[in-house]
């Protein structure tokens, strides 16, 4: 008789996927801020505050989803060297993961990738390959990891079926649990952007599983293709142009993105992004990121269209990562200059928004 047994791994998978359940259950869940809009707006918008994470960013979810889902098909193991091709913050999230583990991280990133991302990620652990040009992370990526015998995690294909949509403590349950006591405890709109497109898939999946009346909107920056494939309908749509807005924004369309499952997509300059993230940031007393800022362009929309409409309803957006990482960009006059970015519009839109309700986005 033959055979070949490799069940002696299982120890340190069952291991691995106990550590990682511990750290989850060390933490508590972020939490949902009302956003402070004037007291006599019978509309609510609340902030899911994924900043809290211990690494800082709602890419932390998707790491620890894409680690499990990794381990549990017997992709990474004992020894596995766990490559990304990231230079954000989902390469932050996966190093963290990684050393948690005991396991080897590289992430793959462009030559011009800012000293303060790099330190972030070395921070946590990994290890930084560079490449000249954005276009070859990913064949880059997939070498590397065939080179070392690991495993390319890639983000981009594997985060929408990484997560339990269904529930499980997603981040579509968590803001529904949360908003149980509130005044419109089903929310009219959630609205989010795309950066692999996960939490869309994972958001617009729930709402339907749940028979939620709520409408998901995907808000997507300038140069993305995510908009562009929506519109239509092509899921090889590419623009081949890179995202100013750091965490969303692709130059192409990518696997995970699921738009069947969204009910409205909003084009937002950039300028745009960055007036709203300056915005929030003195309205809340704290930095938020560019993200926040196009999630926020989005929301601000859709509570003008619904006290136009006379309605009572409530809103949700997510604060995806604060801003302080980005004090030489976004924050930084002279940079927002030099991109060619004009934020006196939006800003006086989001002025008029603020005190009047209406919106002349």
């Amino acid at each position: 008789m033959r055979f070949l047994d490799r069940s002696a791994s299982r120890d340190w998978v069952d291991n691995a996927v106990r550590l990682i359940d511990a750290d989850a259950q060390r933490s508590a869940d972020t939490h949902l801020l009302r956003y402070p809009l004037p007291g006599r707006w019978p509309v609510q918008l609340y902030l899911k505050d994924e900043s809290t994470h211990i690494t800082g960013s709602l890419k932390h979810r998707l790491a620890r989803s894409l680690f499990l889902y990794a381990i549990c098909n017997g992709w990474v193991t004992e020894g596995t060297t766990v490559v990304e091709a990231s230079s954000g913050s989902t390469a932050v999230s996966e190093a963290y993961f990684a050393k948690l583990l005991g396991l080897d991280f590289v992430a793959v990133m462009p030559a011009s990738t800012s000293p303060q991302k790099v330190a972030l990620i070395e921070a946590q652990g990994g290890r930084c390959h560079f490449v000249d040009c954005p276009s070859e992370m990913y064949p880059e990526a997939k070498r590397l990891a065939a080179e070392s015998g690991g495993h390319f995690m890639d983000q981009f294909t594997h985060a929408e079926r990484a997560t339990d949509w269904r529930g499980n403590n997603n981040i579509a349950e968590s803001i529904f649990q949360q908003l149980a006591l509130e005044t419109n405890p089903i929310p009219e709109w959630i609205v989010v952007g795309a950066g692999t497109g996960g939490t869309s898939a994972t958001i617009g999946r729930y709402i339907r599983y749940r028979r939620h009346a709520t409408r998901l909107a995907v808000v997507d920056p300038e140069n993305s293709a995510f908009f562009g494939g929506y519109e239509s309908g092509d899921a090889g749509f590419e623009t081949g142009l890179p995202s100013r807005i750091e965490g969303i924004g692709r130059p192409r369309v990518e696997p995970s993105f699921v738009g069947q499952v969204v009910d409205r997509m909003i084009a937002v300059p950039d300028a745009a992004s960055i007036a709203t993230a300056r915005h929030a940031s003195d309205v809340l007393g704290r930095r938020v990121g560019g993200s926040t800022g196009t999630n926020l362009w989005g929301a601000f929309s859709l509570v003008s269209e619904l006290l136009e409409s006379g309605r009572s309803a409530s809103v949700v957006t997510l604060l995806c990562d604060g801003g302080d990482r980005y004090s030489g960009t976004y924050f930084d006059d002279a940079w927002v200059t030099a991109q060619n970015l004009d934020l006196a519009a939006p800003t006086a839109i989001l002025d008029e928004f603020a005190t009047t309700g209406r919106w002349n986005g």
